[in-house]
């Protein structure tokens, strides 16, 4: 990993300490001009004071568990599980995108589990994907 990977998943992973209870230190991430995307509603958010505010104004209460931080160059993939008001777990991906030391553009994508079904088992490991915490 280069120096600049290091940095830039230190900074993820600083900024899973943050979100849902502090949102200003949460925003020190990104630049000014960065844009976050919901490919699954079609919704964009320019600038950060925009997001910072809407994520501010949330109505409901989250729960996140972060499950992979991956870097490479200038791309940083989140996997996280996600409860709304204690609900059932949803799964989430976080593309983070970095021009220089900031965030430029985020992608959320959130999705429910399902069970696997029985016709694969004959292929699947005994390994879970992810080990139970």
């Amino acid at each position: 990993m280069t120096p600049e990977e290091s940095a830039r998943l230190e900074l993820v992973r600083r900024y899973w300490e943050f979100p849902g209870a502090d949102v200003e230190r949460a925003a020190e991430i990104y630049h000014e001009d960065a844009v976050l995307e919901f490919p699954q509603s079609g919704e964009r958010f320019e600038g950060v004071d925009n997001f910072t505010e809407w994520r501010r104004q949330y109505p409901a209460e989250l729960r996140y568990r972060v499950r992979r931080v991956t870097v490479r160059h200038d791309v940083a993939v989140v996997e996280v599980t996600v409860t709304y008001d204690g609900g059932q777990p949803q799964y989430g991906v976080q593309l983070l995108e970095f021009r220089g030391d900031k965030v430029v553009r985020e992608r959320i994508y959130v999705m429910a589990g399902w069970d696997a079904p029985e016709w694969r088992a004959a292929w699947r490991s005994d390994t879970p994907a992810d080990p139970p915490q």
